[in-house]
């Protein structure tokens, strides 16, 4: 299996997708992680970010031809990059797709606190927003908040054991 945890800079996706990972014991590729190995200067241009997402890609295909569930963190912004993955992976596993979101002020006030992997700001959040392109294929989409990641994995995984990605 591959899930997606796709959402905003802030919107709580990477502190929710690694906890999923964990639940699924799942292989959890962080964007923000695979940014900092391959480019330690990071300014968030769109050749960049196409660097990190083909490099995703790569980490995914080998976790799933390894017979392991992965868990792709990242913003997932544009229906181009959603559907590069989902070709390449869909013949080898299955997909699912969950869409992390938060208010505003709460992203505005997560992006001024410093975060171990990402260098995201408030304007790369507004520039993202601006170029964002809404799933419309079936998903979960979960409101985060400072207090209920608890509830959030409850309710991915209810969605995910009882398959309801497939209805």
């Amino acid at each position: 299996m591959v899930i997606f945890v796709m959402g905003l800079p802030g919107s709580g996706k990477s502190y929710f997708a690694a906890r999923l990972a964990e639940l699924t014991a799942a292989v959890c590729i962080n964007s923000d992680r695979v940014r900092k190995e391959l480019l330690p200067d990071t300014r968030y241009t769109e050749e960049e970010k196409l660097m990190v997402y083909d490099e995703m890609l790569r980490l995914a295909k080998g976790s799933v031809t390894d017979r392991r569930p992965v868990v792709l963190d990242a913003t997932f912004y544009t229906r181009d990059i959603r559907d590069t993955f989902t070709r390449a992976l869909q013949e080898l596993d299955e997909i699912v797709f969950i869409e992390v979101v938060a208010d505003e002020e709460l992203v505005r006030e997560r992006l001024r606190r410093p975060r171990e992997d990402s260098d995201a700001n408030f304007e790369v959040y507004l520039e993202i927003k601006e170029e964002w392109e809404p799933l419309q294929d079936e998903h979960l989409v979960l409101r985060s908040t400072d207090e209920n990641v608890d509830s959030m994995l409850d309710e991915a995984m209810e969605y995910l054991q009882h398959g309801m990605y497939d209805r």
